[in-house]
Order: C-alpha cells, then sequence, then structure tokens
C-alpha cells in the first residue's frame, strides 16, 4: 500500500478513530488502527472490541492495499509535522515507512487480517435525525449516567425510539436526566436501547452542532450512527433499564420560577464550605426568599440568599448541590422551574413551558 496525502486532511480523520483505540490493550493488534486503501479511497478503523469507528478520505492518491499501525505512534507523528506537510506513506510487509519532507519514519505492522471487526450487517430499525439534535439529547442527559455501578445497566445511556419520538435517559440512582426530539417518518413501536458510557461520550465528540444529518440504525446487540464519512458502531448493554417512569412525580405541589443564573451563583458559593464527600447544601423557603446554607466538619458555614415568588408555608430540604449544579448548567435558558413537594420527595428542574427535557434530583437527609 502506497499514498500520498496532505496532513491536515489525514488528521482529524485519524484523531477520530484513534480516540476509541484504548492505550493499555489485552491484544497488541487493539492498539492499532487499520487502514485501507481502494480506488483512490482512504479507510480508516479503530476499535476496542466493544465500539468500532470508521470513516473514509476520498481523491487520495496511492496505490492499494491494506495495513494495521500504532494508532497512538501514528497520530502524533502526524500532530508533530508542519500543517502544510505532505506525508508519503509506504506499507511493504511487516514495516511502514512514512516520509514527509526530510523527516522519515519507520513504524512495526501486524497482519491487517487479524484485524478485528464488528460484525453487524443485520439492522431491524433505522431513523433518521439531525446531527445538532441528537448531539443535544446527549449533552443534557450524558452527565447522569452512573459510572462502575454494579448495576451495569446504569453505566450507559437509554435511547427509546417509539413513533416520531427519539428519548434519551440516563440515571445513576441519586438523579435523573430525560430528554427527547422529533424525528422524522414513524419508527414504529416502543424499543429500548443502552448505549455503554464510553460509547456514548464517544458519539458526542464525533456528531456536529448542525442540521446535517445522522442515520441511526438498530438491532438487539448494536446501535450504529452514520453522519457523513463517520460510521460509529457499538455494542449494547445487555440488560434490562428501570422503569423511570415510575420515579418522577405527576404532579407536585409547590413550583418555584426562578433566575437560572442567580440560583447556579448562589449554590456555587454555597458548594465552597460543603462536606467534600457528600455535598449537600439545604434550600429554605419561607414567604418570598429562597436561603441556601451549607457546613462541613470544621464546623464551618455558608448561607446565601434570593427574591422568590413564593407565599406558601416554609419547607426545608436537602439536595448533592453538584446535581443541582450540574442540571441548571446544561438546561440553559434565563429561567428554570423547580418543582418540590416535601424534604422527602425529589425535586424537578425543567425549563418553564418545555416538556422536552426534565431533571430529578432525591433529596438527602442532612
Amino acid at each position: 500500500m502506497k499514498l500520498s496525502i496532505e496532513r491536515d486532511r489525514l488528521l482529524k480523520p485519524l484523531s477520530q478513530v484513534s480516540s476509541v483505540v484504548e492505550r493499555r490493550q489485552t491484544l497488541p493488534i487493539l492498539g492499532n488502527v487499520y487502514l485501507r486503501f481502494d480506488d483512490r479511497s482512504l479507510v480508516l478503523t479503530g476499535t476496542d472490541l466493544e465500539t468500532e469507528v470508521t470513516t473514509q478520505i476520498d481523491n487520495v492518491d496511492g496505490g492499494d492495499g491494506e495495513c494495521t499501525v500504532t494508532a497512538r505512534k501514528l497520530h502524533d507523528i502526524c500532530r508533530a509535522l508542519p500543517e502544510d506537510a505532505v506525508i508519503e506513506l509506504d506499507a511493504t510487509g511487516d514495516r511502514v515507512n512514512i516520509q514527509s519532507g526530510k523527516s522519515h519514519f519507520s513504524l512495526q505492522t501486524l497482519e491487517a487480517s487479524n484485524f478485528p471487526r464488528l460484525e453487524t450487517e443485520q439492522w431491524d430499525r433505522e431513523c433518521v435525525v439531525e446531527q445538532g439534535k441528537l448531539k443535544q439529547l446527549i449533552e443534557n442527559t450524558a452527565f447522569s449516567m452512573a459510572q462502575q455501578d454494579v448495576r451495569y445497566y446504569l453505566n450507559g445511556l437509554l435511547l427509546e425510539t417509539e413513533a416520531q419520538t427519539l428519548r434519551a435517559v440516563a440515571t445513576d440512582g441519586h438523579r435523573l436526566a430525560m430528554s427527547k426530539t422529533h424525528i422524522e417518518g414513524d419508527i414504529g413501536e416502543l424499543r429500548q436501547l443502552i448505549v455503554p458510557r464510553k460509547a456514548v461520550l464517544e458519539l458526542a465528540r464525533y456528531l456536529e452542532d448542525s442540521s446535517s444529518v445522522a442515520d441511526l440504525r438498530m438491532n438487539p446487540n448494536h446501535i450504529r450512527v452514520k453522519a457523513g464519512p463517520l460510521v460509529f458502531t457499538s455494542k449494547l448493554i445487555d440488560g434490562r433499564f428501570p422503569d423511570y417512569e415510575k420515579v418522577i412525580p405527576k404532579s407536585l405541589s409547590t413550583h418555584l420560577e426562578v433566575t437560572r443564573g442567580e440560583l447556579y451563583d448562589i449554590l456555587a458559593r454555597a458548594a465552597i464550605l460543603t462536606n467534600e464527600k457528600f455535598k449537600g447544601v439545604r434550600l429554605n423557603l419561607s414567604s418570598n426568599r429562597l436561603l441556601v446554607s451549607a457546613n462541613n466538619p470544621d464546623q464551618e458555614e455558608a448561607n446565601d440568599e434570593m427574591v422568590i415568588d413564593y407565599e406558601e408555608g416554609e419547607l426545608e430540604i436537602g439536595f448533592n448541590v453538584g446535581y443541582l449544579m450540574e442540571a441548571l448548567r446544561v438546561l440553559g435558558g434565563e429561567k428554570v422551574d423547580l418543582g418540590l413537594q416535601d424534604a422527602n420527595s425529589s425535586c424537578t428542574v425543567t425549563a418553564p413551558g418545555d416538556e422536552s427535557t426534565l431533571y430529578l434530583v432525591m433529596p438527602m437527609r442532612l
């Protein structure tokens, strides 16, 4: 295999496929990126056996062939070369020679035929969604996924497809994030998929914040997203996601519409003196006042307050301040609606008049 390509044309696609490759692998070939040159098109693939990323660069000069080479080293070489550099790559036998100007590198290769692939040709459901909408859906919810939880089905993002709706749900057992968006065409009856945490975070990086479309394909074991020349494939988590609708309160006695930025700033100041392990703050509601307070084992205290439109009875409730702040940060907008019931009930965080995104935070005993 021989090819000649501008450094800037190669760097981004190479970065995309290299990001899924783990630095430490049980199989040496999993540290490599697969390169195939055919009919003036260069195809690049990276995988960790759970997730696979493939992309293509067209109109490249060279000779057909294939090889695998260490992803990290090839990427570092390309990144270190000048922006206007032209890279000459020649793969022969068990070596690949890289030449650019007066710079020369010789890297070891592994047999291309041994490179593992996620063989998934059968798809039983397909839909099209704008990349920007899918990216926003992930960003609205992914931060609530669990990390290394023994309940393995929580270490990922639930994607639900039904009729003309695509919904994402994530929870770590202490908070929940739910967001939905409209898709073109009727995709049929309810289908649930749990996408692993790593795949979710990688996919969000690849998607563009634009109206260009992404093609989603699904089967019981895999999901594939095609966005432009990039094809992202991931295995699914085999498990049953909790019935999240049961924990979302149907009605709450108190709804506060407050300025998002002001509430976020007050919480951020109180968070400075929270217990580093539990991050708990108290919210005290009284006539036209919201008082936020925190303390820590060193007997240090923080108190801050804001004026609110509230005329009901006094209410005190504790929350993990980090969970509230993350919801406020992602939700955006000038105003937010806090739904409250009592000290033992969860709090909902939404944008006024917008039912597409909802956050639920469980209370803490302080």
